[in-house]
């Protein structure tokens, strides 16, 4: 065998090679999804009240009873202005000159309120997270996909957290 015949037959194998490690990085860019910068999927969707407790009488006690916990889990505070949180049917809230510290949550409530801390509003009147089944959808000031959490769906391999699933009907059409 030749010197040449053997140099193409390496350069070949070297050129399948890469190919094939190409094929595999390409399915991790071509998801659709770009990838979230590593301070990102430090901020979580950690907990969901979406059946506010008593009667649904569309009160600012019952609407501020229905919440969204955000939490940062890092040591590192992560600004969230023009982060949104969002539901299936669209509603979306978009925090406005928030800095979330590290190790710490905000409650984001349905109703009107004064905004502190720990704790964020809406201002809305009327509810948002459906009891029967709904997504709550974390994404940043770039619009990149942060988190979710999801209930009342069986079957799927969705992430599930917070509420009470023994509680059905939509009552907000």
């Amino acid at each position: 065998m030749s010197v040449s015949v053997t140099a193409r037959r390496l350069t070949a194998a070297a050129a399948v090679a890469a190919a094939a490690v190409g094929a595999l990085a390409l399915p991790a860019a071509a998801a659709g999804q770009p990838a979230a910068r590593p301070h990102d999927r430090a901020v979580v969707i950690s907990d969901v009240q979406y059946d506010s407790p008593g009667r649904d009488d569309r009160s600012n006690w019952s609407l501020n009873k229905e919440w969204v916990d955000v939490t940062n889990t890092t040591r590192r505070a992560v600004n969230l202005d023009g982060w949104t949180l969002s539901d299936e049917a669209g509603h979306t809230y978009t925090f406005r000159h928030f800095r979330l510290d590290g190790r710490s949550t905000v409650r984001v409530h349905t109703g009107e309120g004064r905004d502190r801390y720990g704790d964020v509003y809406q201002d809305r009147r009327a509810y948002v997270w459906n009891n029967d089944r709904d997504t709550a959808t974390l994404r940043n000031d770039h619009g990149r996909f942060i988190d979710e959490a999801s209930w009342g769906y069986r079957g799927d391999d969705r992430d599930h957290r917070g509420g009470d699933q023994r509680n059905g009907g939509d009552r907000r059409g």
